[in-house]
């Protein structure tokens, strides 16, 4: 073999090998998170926690059966979020919990936008009286990307629950609850949560991109340096 066969040996050697374990990279990628949906499954499915056990951040997507009362004149609309293809809000009020000198903040539901003046904000029932509120346990209200520190009004892009303690003067607990039903009377507010997605299928098909490279380096090796000089000569 001369030398330049060598070296496209060489090269095309490396090319397989270093595809081959980028598609192994994100097939483990895709195990690893497909570990952690087991696990956040299975933590689902454990029993609601109440206002007693409720406190620690190891606590993310059990569901919870609180009791407490909303601190309705806190509430924050997070604007630019869609739901069942309608822009609008997700409407975020801290619940004051009974027994506790703690409140937690609960991402209560969807809200349409007003078509005309988006400041304008749609009517919102929320009792004055102690409520409960069923949900599961979240790290935080829903994030986007955002540029700078945003805005410190009822209409927001994102809200950081720290600098929101601060500025309401309530003692927030690290957590969200992002509430699955209806607190006493209906609220008009929809609750079509997705299902957390964990980017499996996009790991997957990074993988089979990088699989396919991969048969494509040893095919094109196999043609152009073996069968192709063969077929000439013959």
């Amino acid at each position: 073999m001369t030398r330049r066969g060598w070296l496209v040996l060489a090269a095309a050697l490396l090319g397989a090998a270093l595809t081959a374990r980028l598609g192994i990279w994100q097939l483990d990628r895709a195990a690893q998170k497909n570990a952690l949906q087991v696990a956040d499954e299975a933590e689902a499915a454990r029993p609601a926690l109440g206002n007693a056990e409720l406190g620690s951040d190891r606590q993310l997507h059990r569901r919870v059966v609180l009791r407490g009362n909303w601190v309705a004149e806190r509430s924050v609309w997070l604007d630019n979020r869609s739901m069942d293809a309608r822009a609008g809000f997700f409407v975020v009020t801290p619940l004051r919990l009974a027994g506790r000198s703690e409140a937690i903040l609960v991402q209560r539901g969807w809200a349409p936008r007003d078509p005309v003046e988006r400041t304008r904000l749609p009517p919102l029932a929320t009792p004055t009286e102690e409520v409960e509120v069923q949900g599961r346990l979240a790290a935080s209200p829903s994030r986007l990307f955002e540029l700078g520190t945003g805005s410190a009004g009822p209409i927001r892009q994102n809200l950081d629950a720290a600098a929101f303690a601060v500025e309401s003067g309530l003692v927030l607990l690290p957590l969200t609850v992002v509430q699955t039903a209806p607190a006493g009377a209906d609220d008009g507010l929809l609750r079509h949560w997705p299902a957390p997605d964990l980017g499996l299928q996009k790991h997957y098909g990074y993988a089979f991109q990088w699989f396919a490279l991969c048969a494509l380096i040893v095919g094109l090796y196999v043609w152009f340096q073996l069968i192709r000089p063969r077929l000439h000569k013959s």
